[in-house]
């Protein structure tokens, strides 16, 4: 098949950048030499490996993104910006109609799906690209429709760590607090203890040197009302390689509904969620 032109928005984050380099060494995407970034960055450019990615301001796009669609045909955008860009960057995608993965986490997600679905395109919109992880919200979010209130009377405990440059809570941790109240323990989001302090992540939390600019902990405790009983549930990544997969799942799985017309009746929008990407359905 002819390679899905692939515009990854975001660089020169480390997590574009990451994902970029993935997706360049895969003959399935042609990644083109531009790229979204945000006003606050200095430089014009960017290398992935031999590709030089032109950055395109905020000020620039308007203009530059009608001469891309026309040179990049069908192209796809992926979002991994900036919490704060995520609506602006939903209602651009849509102002252009460009099919979007968005993996940027924060913003207004419910506006961003309505953006979406009043538009005539679509998009995989996904708090957490990584597969696994998914997977396994998935599994908790069964229990809790097959087994409500399973867990009630006992408090629950969430902590999360991300590297110093997140700026917000965990799109994860707060997407697994609502499967925790239906199992019967009441808890808000503003309860995650969210840690972003280098010297405890290292200290307290012994997350590995190497990874403290980049990794993804997170533990959920439920104790019993007594203290007799504890379950713990951890997912603790290193790096960011994880997340290259599940975003690379989610541009084939867009790309396949766009090209099999089954997305959209061209009067509304599709949102997909990576559970979609997941069933392949």
């Amino acid at each position: 098949m002819q390679p899905i032109n692939v515009m990854l928005n975001g660089m020169p984050g480390n997590v574009a950048s990451i994902i970029a380099g993935h997706i360049i060494l895969d003959d399935r995407f042609n990644l083109i030499p531009f790229s979204m970034t945000g006003v606050e960055i200095e430089s014009k450019s960017h290398k992935i490996k031999e590709l030089n990615i032109n950055l395109i301001k905020p000020n620039e796009r308007e203009e530059i993104t009608p001469k891309l669609i026309q040179k990049y045909p069908h192209l796809i955008a992926v979002d991994f910006t900036h919490p704060r860009a995520v609506n602006k960057n939903g209602e651009f995608y849509v102002k252009f109609n460009i099919p979007f993965v968005m993996g940027t986490t924060g913003g207004d997600r419910d506006a961003l799906n309505k953006t979406v679905l009043s538009s005539s395109i679509s998009a995989v919109i996904a708090p957490n690209m990584a597969k696994q992880i998914v997977g396994f919200q998935a599994m908790v979010e069964y229990a809790a429709e097959t087994f409500p209130d399973l867990f009630k009377g006992y408090t629950l405990q969430i902590k999360e760590s991300h590297q110093k440059g997140k700026a917000d809570t965990s799109g994860t941790a707060k997407a697994m607090v609502t499967y925790y109240n239906r199992l019967g323990i009441p808890f808000t989001e503003d309860e995650i203890i969210m840690e972003r302090d280098p010297k405890v992540q290292k200290e307290v939390w012994n997350i590995p040197e190497g990874y403290i600019k980049g990794h993804a902990w997170h533990t959920y405790t439920l104790t019993s009302a007594n203290n007799t009983a504890k379950f713990e549930f951890s997912h603790n990544i290193n790096g960011r390689d994880i997340y290259a997969d599940g975003t690379i799942d989610a541009i084939l799985f867009l790309h396949r509904k766009i090209k099999d017309g089954i997305d959209t009746n061209k009067d509304k929008g599709v949102v997909y969620t990576m559970i979609d990407v997941l069933k392949g359905k």
